[in-house]
């Protein structure tokens, strides 16, 4: 399994020619204490597969979730978690540090 975020994008690349829909997720931001550094990716197909990081647990959730929206759509979004939103807490980001991360769809 790929590790380095360059294997990760080699791996989106890889997806993309077999006619995978797919969209990346990069740390853009983190305030405080973070589980992943800004630069960080993580890519999704539309069937909702992933490879890479860009939190951990339950933040990885919403992240593939809203991915699959950007797929969808083909439109990007940035998210944010962070312990004052009541999304963190639901997703957990309860660590007192605060992420961007944005989502883009790759054609």
């Amino acid at each position: 399994m790929p590790t380095l975020d360059t294997d990760i994008l080699a791996a989106a690349e890889a997806w993309t020619k077999e006619g995978r829909k797919i969209a990346i997720a990069t740390v853009m931001e983190t305030w405080g204490s973070a589980p992943r550094p800004v630069g960080s990716h993580l890519v999704i197909d539309a069937a909702g597969n992933f490879l890479g990081s860009v939190s951990g647990g339950c933040v990885e959730g919403a992240v593939v979730s809203e991915a699959g929206e950007v797929i969808a759509s083909g439109q990007p979004k940035m998210l944010e978690f962070g312990v004052a939103d009541e999304t963190a807490w639901r997703v957990g980001l309860s660590c007192g540090g605060r992420i961007s991360v944005y989502v883009e769809p790759v054609a």
